[in-house]
């Protein structure tokens, strides 16, 4: 990923300023608001990245869009014009949410489930997460029809896997052994 090691170096930058301005909750929400909205907009990720477009037309574009962010998320992106990286404002956003959840002690955990989860599947989860690491953690459900039931729990590294699929993986490869 071309630009992840610039990226993390402006989100610490940020998250530092916005740390001793007391706005990093505020710049946290800019930046979700930034990565998703970048993530959803086709025509949004393809201007920035786009070398034919000039960088005061994608700081107009983007300062209309964010027009109500914190001053310390628009400075960001009058720096990122500046010094032509604008085209990783979205990595930026990304790498911002995770360092703040770091300084907070959230985990992000993903599940990965057949369906989308209940209440108290999802209560389940933030246990058996919360036993896992010791730590605060927030859940992102990913729906794949293909593990059939149960879920995968995903926290940094570890991986729990209580899928139906893979339990009759292990079912079958018990039984080519024997």
């Amino acid at each position: 990923m071309a630009g992840a090691r610039a990226a993390i170096r402006y989100a610490k930058a940020v998250l530092s300023l916005a740390s001793d301005q007391k706005s990093a909750e505020a710049v946290n929400n800019d930046m979700k608001l930034i990565a998703d909205t970048i993530a959803e907009s086709k025509d949004l990720s393809e201007t920035l990245q786009s070398p034919v477009i000039s960088s005061s037309v994608k700081k107009a574009v983007l300062l209309e869009i964010f027009k109500k962010s914190d001053k310390t998320t628009l400075s960001l992106v009058d720096t990122l014009v500046n010094n032509n990286r604008i085209d990783i404002l979205g990595q930026v956003a990304l790498k911002y949410n995770q360092l703040f959840d770091e300084s907070k002690g959230i985990e992000l955990a993903t599940v990965t489930t057949a369906i989308a989860l209940t209440a108290d599947l999802k209560k389940k989860v933030l246990a058996k997460a919360k036993e896992l690491t010791g730590k605060n953690v927030e859940v992102e459900n990913i729906i794949d029809e293909s593990i059939l039931g149960g879920f995968i729990l995903r926290i940094g590294d570890i991986q729990y896997n209580a899928s139906i699929a893979n339990q009759l993986n292990k079912l079958k490869r018990e039984f080519t052994l024997n």
